[in-house]
């Protein structure tokens, strides 16, 4: 009997549970001792390290008498702290090496429960003899993933271990709990920024009209064209490039160009628990004759869920396209699929593209042309855009929802500035307030400080600590 069978023989499994035991058999690890990797450093300075930290500590305040073991780890599995009252339980944590410094992904320690969450990006528990590791199933684990509440990467996980003969039903309930209160710390503590919104799992149709960007750069045309090549030639491809840097719209435009009658679609990731209706949504889609999908962000689904991707995938070879922030993050059941990988540089490396995208952005937002002045111009073109084209659309749609011709003073502060330490809501309602004043038309930092009721040579410090460039507001 194989382990996958005596997994069925004792009782069945859920598809999750017997997916990642399957992804333990094929990763070779041993069956009857875990053996985590050990990694010597850990980063303790992290916002994820500060905030679960902080939230362990006081939730072992009120499970002081409990044998339970709460951990936070990183996205990689590695564990970063244990916080345990419990003698007992402690030891024999430390003879699975289940402490700081070890990893614990399922690559490394077969099926548990952080391994699993962070797998799947979910919510996990696995009891007793689930465990791949015949060592293991002393323990239940309840586990968690922690996103992260800017940019909705996983940051790592909340664990909660104890002994397989407790009682498991609130253990569960109670890592969500410290999970999302590490978030919203985390939140609390970042810059002020707004919270990226939970994925939806949309999908929608690409339009032929809603797809005409305007003449880009060289950088932009040889991405297209290299990736049109592959495509022509029957050839799977995967865009890889940051997040925001127009790697869906480079795929439509390229299908749009081979094939101007073709159905595209596009599927954005969805949330964990949203993963069925999703595939239920637009899977059946694949095959069909003048369609083709595009698969955005599969480095963000879960691992059964790319899985089930490419068993879907795998007899059609052709109509889809996938994206990811680089091939290293394209889950490893998809990339054999991926036969053609095409980076797509980021707005800050193809600068003759950011005011032809500002004027179209802005012609879309507004249903007109808009004009910008060179201070804004200015501002655009030398910041670095560290979010892409979805950024740059962002700001210009505000702006010229404001005027018909776009001036500095209509930009938002964050172009003036230059990425730096995270700042707090104070700070950045001070730098904003500074930036405004130093936008207005005329303005100087002498008048700038009168306003603020500052010292020039203190206004002077503040854009210095908030990298706010003057030359860039200046008309």
């Amino acid at each position: 009997m194989t382990r996958g069978e005596g997994l069925e023989a004792r009782g069945g499994a859920a598809p999750r549970l017997r997916a990642s035991w399957q992804r333990s058999a094929n990763y070779g690890v041993p069956g009857d001792e875990v053996k985590p990797v050990f990694t010597a450093s850990v980063d303790t300075g992290s916002l994820l390290y500060e905030c679960g930290s902080e939230v362990l500590q006081g939730l072992h305040a009120t499970l002081a008498n409990e044998p339970i073991s709460l951990m936070l780890t990183d996205s990689e599995g590695l564990v970063l702290s244990r916080v345990c009252g419990d003698p007992g339980i402690t030891r024999s944590l430390d003879r699975v090496h289940l402490a700081p410094g070890f990893s614990y992904a399922e690559s490394n320690a077969g099926t548990n429960g952080l391994g699993l969450a962070l797998a799947d990006r979910a919510p996990s528990l696995v009891r007793a003899d689930e465990h791949y590791c015949t060592s293991l199933r002393g323990y239940t684990c309840a586990a968690v993933p922690v996103l992260d509440p800017l940019t909705g990467a996983l940051a790592g996980s909340v664990n909660l271990t104890t002994w397989s003969d407790q009682s498991s039903d609130l253990l569960l309930a109670l890592a969500q709990t410290a999970a999302g209160h590490t978030s919203a710390l985390m939140l609390a503590r970042a810059s002020g920024r707004r919270a990226r919104p939970a994925p939806r799992g949309e999908v929608f149709r690409v339009y032929a009209d809603r797809i005409d960007p305007p003449e880009l750069s060289a950088a932009w045309q040889h991405t297209l064209l290299e990736t049109m090549d592959a495509m022509g030639r029957g050839r799977t491809v995967a865009v890889v490039g940051e997040p925001g840097a127009g790697k869906t719209a480079l795929a439509a435009l390229a299908r749009r160009e081979l094939h101007p009658r073709e159905r595209v679609l596009n599927a954005r990731p969805p949330a964990p628990d949203d993963v069925d209706a999703w595939l239920a949504m637009w899977a059946p889609e694949v095959g069909k004759d003048s369609t083709c999908v595009i698969v955005s962000g599969v480095d963000a689904l879960p691992a059964w869920a790319a899985s089930e991707l490419a068993a879907r995938f795998t007899p059609h070879r052709t109509g889809f396209v996938l994206t990811a922030p680089d091939s290293a993050a394209i889950p490893a059941p998809l990339l054999p699929l991926a036969e053609t990988v095409v980076e797509l540089p980021p707005l800050r490396l193809r600068p003759d593209d950011i005011m032809p995208l500002a004027h179209h952005f802005a012609h879309r937002a507004r249903g007109r042309a808009v004009t910008f002045t060179p201070a804004a111009g200015r501002a655009l073109t030398t910041y670095d855009w560290p979010e892409n084209a979805k950024q740059l659309r962002r700001v210009v749609a505000e702006a010229a929802a404001r005027a018909d011709t776009v001036d500095a003073h209509h930009l938002s502060p964050e172009v003036f500035t230059t990425s730096g330490p995270r700042l707090s809501r104070l700070q950045a309602l001070e730098r904003d307030e500074i930036v405004r004043c130093l936008s207005q038309p005329g303005a100087t930092v002498v008048a700038a400080a009168a306003e603020l009721g500052m010292g020039r040579a203190t206004i002077y410090r503040k854009m210095a600590q908030y990298g706010i460039k003057n030359r860039q507001l200046r008309s």
